[in-house]
């Protein structure tokens, strides 16, 4: 870890980068909610978003447009802009001596940068210099099952469908979801211009960019990022991500073969008991997780734990998680509480 990017024993002075979007008014609520210690706080946005208000802590705050002179004298960037409003920003962070905590694509595959799910590899955390990536909502609800399951008996392959509401787009997305939906209602024809199609009472796959492999960029983001995280660089992974008719809240299937049969009862008491997961079932009433469980929570979900009748060594399951607080803004801030000075 850097020096120059440790976090002074003190109330700190925070900035959020992207202060109005959906995951940036997260941010702002849970900062509140989980007490972090802040003597200043900025909002910070583009030129369009400059002016509006926002509360924290009872207090209304104007969100500013992020210029040259926005982080002097701060000690802590969230960011959650994008990847071209980091890329743009971080030279300009990293000089004013701000620790940034990214929550964009924009440097999780860099080697030098810990790419950090607190639950699963905290320690990770302490060898930043001045720039941690928060993973991908997806990746970072599928690593909180994966690595206390792989602790137990090692891991050979996963395979992972996701089903991601409109809030993996944004706040922009899940408005268009409620309006075209009542659109339907009324009988007429949708026409998304946030989303390349309509989502109401509609899915399609995942709409980013297709790879060389025919993977889309964020099935290849789970798939790198899990392997990063882990530790396992080599781990047999593929996904295939779909966008449901959602408004918060991802769900994931996955398959994951182990080198030899897990019990089923052993991975319930191991999940169980993991740290930010639940599990979540009436096998009775045939009652897994729903998005409707999660939203708003900070624990994701986890049901209907089975072997795969095709193959003994194999457990199904399923989970769902918020994508806006654990998958995104919660996750950030656990990063954040890690770095604080232990109090002695």
């Amino acid at each position: 870890m850097n020096p120059q990017f440790l976090l002074p024993d003190r109330p700190l002075r925070v900035a959020i980068l992207g202060s109005s979007g959906a995951v940036g008014k997260e941010l702002l609520a849970l900062l509140d909610e989980r007490s972090f210690p802040i003597e200043k706080l900025v909002l910070l946005a583009s030129h369009r978003s400059a002016g509006q208000i926002q509360t924290f802590c009872g207090t209304a705050l104007e969100v500013q447009e992020t210029t040259q002179e926005s982080f002097k004298n701060i000690d802590l960037v969230l960011a959650s802009a994008g990847s071209s409003i980091s890329r743009r920003w971080k030279d300009v962070i990293h000089a004013s001596g701000a620790l940034m905590i990214d929550n964009s694509s924009a440097f999780r595959m860099d080697n030098d940068v810990p790419l950090i799910v607190p639950e699963v590899n905290p320690t990770d955390a302490s060898k930043h210099k001045g720039l941690i990536a928060n993973p991908n909502c997806t990746t970072i609800l599928l690593a909180l099952v994966l690595a206390p399951l792989n602790k137990h008996i090692p891991i050979k392959r996963i395979v992972v469908s996701t089903y991601q509401s409109a809030s993996g787009a944004g706040a922009k997305a899940m408005e268009e979801l409620e309006n075209l939906s009542q659109v339907v209602l009324d009988g007429m024809t949708p026409n998304s211009k946030v989303l390349p199609y309509s989502l109401a009472f509609n899915l399609f796959l995942h709409n980013s960019p297709l790879q060389s492999n025919n993977y889309c960029e964020e099935e290849m983001k789970m798939v790198n990022e899990t392997r990063k995280i882990l530790d396992q660089p080599e781990l047999a992974l593929t996904a295939t991500c779909v966008r449901v008719p959602v408004l918060r809240a991802h769900s994931e299937a996955v398959n994951i073969e182990f080198i030899r049969s897990f019990p089923v009862k052993e991975a319930y008491e191991i999940l169980r008991s993991a740290p930010g997961v639940e599990i979540l079932e009436d096998v009775g009433k045939n009652r897994f997780p729903m998005p409707l469980d999660v939203t708003g929570k900070d624990a994701i979900s986890v049901g209907r734990i089975r072997h795969d009748i095709s193959n003994s060594n194999c457990l199904e399951l399923w989970l769902c998680g918020d994508q806006i607080r654990k998958g995104a803004a919660l996750n950030a801030v656990q990063i954040a509480e890690l770095l604080l000075p232990k109090k002695s």
